[in-house]
């Protein structure tokens, strides 16, 4: 009975550390898609004329973060 009781509390642990662990994970890429949606509206605001490059490159960045966030949630369950 009591390796039952272990077990469980041993598990739910584990979940929890990877639920932090995700946690974590996701400051650094909402920072960094801030800071970079930021960047190009001022690019866009001090040259009109290049919106349509400096958007196109804004939504590559942000492709490329958001995958920093896939990676710690493939990461938060497989440890």
């Amino acid at each position: 009975m009591n390796e039952i009781i272990l077990a469980q509390a041993t598990e739910s642990t584990v979940t929890g550390l990877g639920t932090i662990g995700y946690g974590l994970a996701t400051i650094g890429p909402g920072l960094g898609i801030g800071i970079l949606v930021g960047k190009a509206l001022e690019g866009m605001a001090r040259q009109p004329e290049m919106a349509g490059q400096l958007r196109t490159t804004m939504f590559l960045g942000i492709a490329f973060v958001e995958a920093l966030a896939l990676i710690g949630l493939v990461a938060g369950f497989l440890f």
